[in-house]
């Protein structure tokens, strides 16, 4: 097991480095902050001045050196919007997104879990067929389209939900969970339903049912159990997902996470913090993909097997 977990962080540092250089070279891409940052009137001695001080001044090669060596020590500078540590202010906003990504997925496996487990029991009933319906939409509804459509009709209609922002009761969980969901939720009914097929038709699920277990002790009690290694793989690469995809959520609904945060940076041209930002959520991301693979190959031998030495 170490020997794969130290392969498996290897061949993730190489990803990672990628990320850290090209954060740095396409936020630079989105045009000089002094343009922004500084009035039309501005005197070409109060230009300088402000580059000066934010160390635009400098080469790309010397900006790239500092950006490392600060990055190193994880020192991202200051926010140009508000004067703020950029680590501060990524470091606020990473909680929230972590904490919509996690109800939404705990959700999501329990939801998926129950249908999928109670479809597979009868395949080809109408429970089964109704199940596989609603979980094939649900999978192939785009996000941003899904969270449009719920702002317009029970945000904007109805004036059942909010639309935008943290402040009040669990009403303003209700659509931006609701659209990171649904997709994920599909997906894992899917494939919850296809391992607990393959696992209900085994002889040992055959034998309990032969000696009148319940249909409550067969599924949860025996077939479950077998079946969950391909539906923690899934669950975990979708809880990456979610926390890649939570940008446009957080846009859309205004919720104060890193997904907003990046945007934001990205039209102020704030560097600092965009750059802080998509470290943290780079890391984060690995961080998790090594995880799914540990919990893969603790399941199966044959990951670690597969592993050369």
């Amino acid at each position: 097991m170490v020997t794969f977990l130290r392969k498996r962080m290897l061949s993730s540092a190489i990803p990672l480095v990628c990320v850290v250089l090209g954060v740095f070279f396409l936020a630079r891409m989105t045009g000089n902050p002094v343009d922004l940052y500084l009035p039309l009137s501005a005197t070409a001695e109060q230009r300088a001045e402000f580059a000066a001080a934010q160390g635009f001044d400098l080469s790309i090669p010397a900006q790239l050196w500092n950006y490392l060596v600060d990055a190193a020590h994880l020192d991202f500078g200051t926010s140009l919007r508000t004067g703020q540590s950029a680590t501060e202010m990524v470091l606020d906003a990473f909680p929230v997104t972590l904490q919509l990504a996690g109800v939404t997925m705990l959700l999501a496996i329990t939801g998926a879990v129950l249908i999928g487990s109670l479809a597979a029991y009868r395949p080809n009933s109408l429970v089964d067929r109704i199940a596989s319906l609603l979980s094939m939409t649900a999978a192939s509804i785009p996000d941003f389209w899904f969270a449009v459509m719920g702002v317009l009709v029970f945000g904007v209609s109805l004036g059942w939900l909010p639309t935008s922002g943290t402040l009040g009761g669990p009403e303003v969980w209700v659509l931006p969970i609701a659209t990171l969901l649904i997709r994920p939720f599909g997906v894992l009914v899917q494939v919850v339903r296809g391992s607990m097929v393959s696992a209900l038709s085994a002889p040992y699920v055959k034998i309990a049912r032969s000696k009148g277990a319940t249909p409550r002790r067969v599924i949860f009690g025996h077939a479950l159990r077998n079946a969950v290694t391909p539906v923690l793989t899934v669950a975990g690469d979708l809880t990456v997902g979610l926390v890649n995809g939570a940008v446009i959520v957080e846009t859309i609904f205004g919720w104060p996470g890193i997904g907003k945060l990046m945007i934001d940076s990205i039209l102020q041209r704030d560097f600092a913090v965009l750059q802080a930002a998509v470290l943290l959520t780079a890391v984060t991301i690995f961080a998790l993909n090594i995880l799914v693979d540990v919990c893969h190959a603790l399941t199966d031998p044959r990951v670690r097997q597969a592993v050369p030495a």
